[in-house]
């Protein structure tokens, strides 16, 4: 079992902290729980404000009382940093102990989640430096000016970067969540976790199609700056020749780099790409298969499902009718045993 460490804040958007909360600990135990079978929890999750004290939300009396304070916490998988408020140079004096603290954990291991404006915090740790974040779009431009280290990329819902993650909003505290999810513990339980919470999967980019991350992680500069290339571009017949000159090196030098940093040959990533792409378009909603190959390069509907069910073991149809997100009706609910 993971362990999970959200942190709570005086006068944040409680939300930002309760989502996550809710979706770790429902991972893989809820949709279990709703079909009559035993729970499997994924997840073991902690909740820390910076003393121990409880928090207050600044609206209606909410106040939150956190399991212990951040220096109770030995280790953790996971650490999420929810919004704490809009009055940052107030806020990052208030919880300044939290900067070496997030340092230690990432350093130690751990994902660091900072959720909307939580990803000052992680600006703040000098992790980010040189790597891609995101946040709020009406915090971007501020960021930019006190981080401009940090490649923001105010387009995005959620960003992955060596273990940092950002999202951008509020109700991306679940995107992010489920995106953890489905990486440490595969798709299904990401889907089923979305299911039984009646939410939709995680969105990546404002086209609302994920692209997941498809390398370990590396610190080939040049390769990286090709891959996200390669995410944006997908639909485009990039060749190895047009790649190895933005990379600005020889193909073969080029072909070798790209292997090593990713584990894939650059035809191989595209194809990964387009399929994740593909997945996520299946899941929303029920655009015909035709159209869904043409969106993600694919002219050839058959070579399309051809790719898909190599690299998924279903065909386009079948991943539809297994992991497409549905609103489950409180009559359905009886049934769910069935599926």
């Amino acid at each position: 079992m993971l362990d999970v460490t959200v942190v709570l804040f005086d006068d944040g958007y409680a939300s930002t902290a309760l989502m996550p909360i809710e979706v770790f600990h429902s991972a893989g135990a809820l949709w279990r729980e709703l079909k009559g079978e035993h729970p499997e929890p994924r997840f073991r999750v902690t909740t820390v404000s910076i003393d121990g004290r409880p928090v207050r939300a600044p609206y209606a009396g909410l106040m939150m009382t956190p399991q212990c304070g951040i220096a109770d916490v030995e280790r953790s998988d996971i650490v999420v940093v929810p919004t704490s408020g809009l009055t940052i140079d107030e806020k990052l004096v208030a919880n300044s102990a939290l900067v070496p603290w997030l340092k230690k954990h990432h350093q130690a291991g751990a994902y660091l989640a900072g959720v909307c404006m939580g990803a000052m915090y992680l600006a703040e740790t000098g992790l980010l430096d040189g790597r891609r974040a995101t946040t709020h779009w009406a915090l971007s431009a501020e960021f930019a000016r006190r981080y401009p280290k940090v490649e923001w990329c105010s387009d995005l819902f959620v960003t992955e970067d060596n273990r940092l993650l950002c999202s951008g909003g509020v109700t991306a505290a679940a995107d992010v969540s489920l995106y953890l999810v489905e990486k440490l513990c595969g798709h299904e339980v990401a889907v089923q976790t979305a299911k039984s919470l009646l939410l939709s999967m995680p969105r990546t980019h404002q086209s609302g199609y994920a692209v997941l991350p498809l390398s370990p992680a590396h610190d080939d500069d040049r390769i990286r700056a090709v891959e996200s290339e390669l995410k944006e571009r997908f639909c485009e017949p990039l060749s190895n020749e047009y790649l190895a000159g933005r990379a600005g090196m020889s193909e073969r030098t080029f072909l070798r780099r790209f292997k090593a940093a990713t584990g894939r040959v650059p035809a191989a990533y595209l194809q990964a790409v387009r399929v994740e792409t593909a997945k996520a378009m299946l899941e929303r909603d029920s655009t015909p298969v035709q159209s869904i190959a043409t969106a993600v390069g694919y002219l050839d509907v058959s070579f399309f499902r051809m790719v898909f069910k190599r690299l998924t073991g279903m065909t386009p149809a079948e991943y539809r009718a297994r992991f497409a997100v549905h609103t489950v009706r409180q009559s359905e609910l009886v049934d769910l045993s069935q599926v």
